[in-house]
């Protein structure tokens, strides 16, 4: 028997006519994670709109990614309890709307698995079903033709395979794969604009890849690690681990070394969790580097552990706090925005912006936190989290600014015991206008519904470069045209920003407002934002038009008009 035929069998009797256990979850949701990864231009692509937005791919791999990662953080063998880990780690990791509903597709999951140490097929299908049921009432208008469909379509296979007499998990995950990879194919016949598009839902095809993964596992088809958590050595990045700091974890402590025999990665993670936080693994030619923040006085524990399992070949040790005093500094020598102090007993405001010039416009409004964030970039439900906790008042207001934010946004005013309230902004001026009627000393709700009603009144526009060729709302549009959208929807396509900007305006209706506020991004000169607004300003001469340093990432300009 070949190598690859008994790894193949081997693989396949941890699911086969037998219940699955703890390791059998972990290989499962690791295989998941490293397919989806693989997958995920592929699954970015089926972008509905030609815009720089097309993440849901990236969103849903670092959801797993984390969920993953607090998977690794326990060593438990129950079944449910590892996917109590893999829950817990997807919600607080979730990243966009697709990433929230995944995120309660494995809440779901863990629920129907709870107190159990082995599943069955039937406990399977069980958690199918509880997984749509809870994505479902997740989700304040479900919309089919969209993740939440293949999850019921896939929840609907699975209760069917257990009543036509299906004992084998391996079956029974067959059967699920079968039903989603059909129902992705039919999203186009329940959404519309998918189908105007010529795309299929991307979410739902996201999940259809994790599936996919787990039967890759089962059939010996996927042997690599994924990337995201078992990064290569010489890959790995630790200056980001920098932004993650936290009080008490004084010295960054990185080792190199070679294992003695295999190395079980869930056992070293939870050795290492003992010891500190920021752990990073990478791997490279048989060699491992090791990367964590520890306390002063737990600096030289990593060390003496690892050279426990192997032969340590280098090891270095730096002062964080000096590392952060240098970063601060140089923060300060840019200029950057800072945030007011809010009073206890206040109403704060957090607000996600996606350029430094943004920030500082929200920061001069009196934002009390604000998180880095926007198209391509959306902060997780932990991020939004983290964001206020802290904060001297249990009053809160969350601003996502984006509706690829909203869900995670909900998801961390869920979490919290303080009071807080999410606004449905979807753009940057949305976000701003309700911060001009902010009143911290108000009462939460008359304050937090003054807020909603004005960011309603404003009129937002978006000039960005189309990145595929599509005819969407009557528009036709090449790849590499600019393009305009009006409160999300497109509009118009151009040859020049110039052009493209007056069109939007014109279908805005701009003849009838009174006030635009233009932000030009980050690889916008600012001559030319004066130039575009200068001709703006010849065909407006009645309305009153101020340039503002954005700053944003892909849209060269943002439109504020009232």
């Amino acid at each position: 028997m070949s190598e690859l035929t008994q790894e193949r069998a081997h693989r396949a009797t941890i699911l086969q006519h037998r219940p699955v256990d703890g390791n059998g979850v972990r290989s499962l949701a690791l295989a998941a994670f490293g397919w989806l990864e693989a997958n995920k231009q592929s699954v970015n692509a089926l972008n509905v709109f030609p815009v720089p937005d097309g993440d849901t791919g990236t969103n849903m791999v670092l959801t797993m990614k984390s969920a993953i990662e607090e998977m690794h953080k326990t060593a438990e063998q129950s079944a449910g309890k590892v996917l109590e880990a893999v829950a817990r780690g997807a919600l607080m990791g979730a990243r966009g709307n697709s990433g929230v509903i995944l995120s309660q597709l494995w809440r779901g999951f863990a629920r129907a698995a709870d107190g159990k140490d082995l599943l069955t097929a039937e406990d399977l299908a069980r958690g199918f079903s509880e997984s749509r049921d809870t994505a479902y009432k997740g989700v304040v208008r479900p919309v089919e033709g969209t993740i939440l469909t293949v999850s019921k379509d896939m929840a609907t296979a699975a209760e069917e395979a257990i009543a036509s007499g299906v004992k084998d998990p391996i079956q029974l995950l067959e059967s699920v794969l079968k039903a989603a990879d059909a129902s992705v194919r039919h999203t186009p016949e329940l959404l519309p604009i998918l189908k105007e598009a010529g795309v299929v839902d991307s979410g739902g095809k996201g999940l259809y890849f994790l599936i996919e993964g787990m039967l890759r596992w089962v059939r010996g088809q996927q042997v690599r690690q994924a990337e995201s958590i078992i990064a290569p050595i010489a890959s790995l990045n630790l200056e980001n681990s920098l932004e993650a700091v936290e009080e008490g974890q004084d010295y960054e402590v990185v080792v190199d070394f070679r294992p003695n025999g295999e190395l079980t990665l869930p056992a070293f993670y939870a050795e290492l969790e003992k010891m500190g936080t920021s752990i990073q693994v990478g791997e490279g030619e048989g060699m491992f580097r090791m990367h964590i923040h520890v306390p002063t006085e737990k600096r030289y524990e990593p060390i003496d552990y690892i050279m426990t399992l192997g032969t340590v070949t280098n090891v270095a040790i730096e002062n964080l706090m000096a590392q952060m005093d240098d970063i601060t500094a140089q923060a300060k020598g840019r200029g950057e925005y800072t945030v007011r102090p809010i009073a206890p007993g206040q109403i704060a405001v957090v607000a996600v912006a996606p350029g430094a010039g943004i920030a500082r416009h929200f920061a001069d409004l009196g934002v009390a936190a604000i998180i880095e964030g926007g198209q391509t970039m959306n902060p997780s439900t932990a991020d939004i989290l983290k964001s206020f906790e802290n904060l001297p008042t249990d009053k809160v207001v969350i601003l996502p600014n984006n509706k690829n934010i909203a869900l995670a946004a909900q998801s961390a005013a869920e979490l919290t015991v303080k009071d807080a309230v999410v606004l449905p902004t979807t753009s940057v001026p949305q976000g701003l206008a309700a911060m001009l009627v902010w009143d911290p000393t108000g009462e939460l709700e008359p304050v937090s519904e003054a807020m909603r009603k004005a960011a309603a009144a404003v009129q937002t526009g978006e000039v960005t470069t189309a990145t595929r060729s599509v005819e969407l709302d009557g528009v036709k549009v090449k790849d590499g045209q600019i393009i305009g959208l009006h409160n999300g929807k497109l509009k118009v396509a151009a040859e020049d920003v110039e052009k493209a900007s007056l069109s939007l305006l014109k279908e805005m209706k701009f003849e009838d407002m009174e006030v635009l506020s233009i932000f030009y991004g980050e690889e916008v000169d600012a001559q030319v934002a004066e130039s575009v607004a200068n001709t703006i300003r010849q065909a407006y001469p009645d309305q009153e038009i101020e340039v503002q340093h954005g700053g944003q990432p892909h849209y060269q300009f943002i439109f504020a008009a009232e």
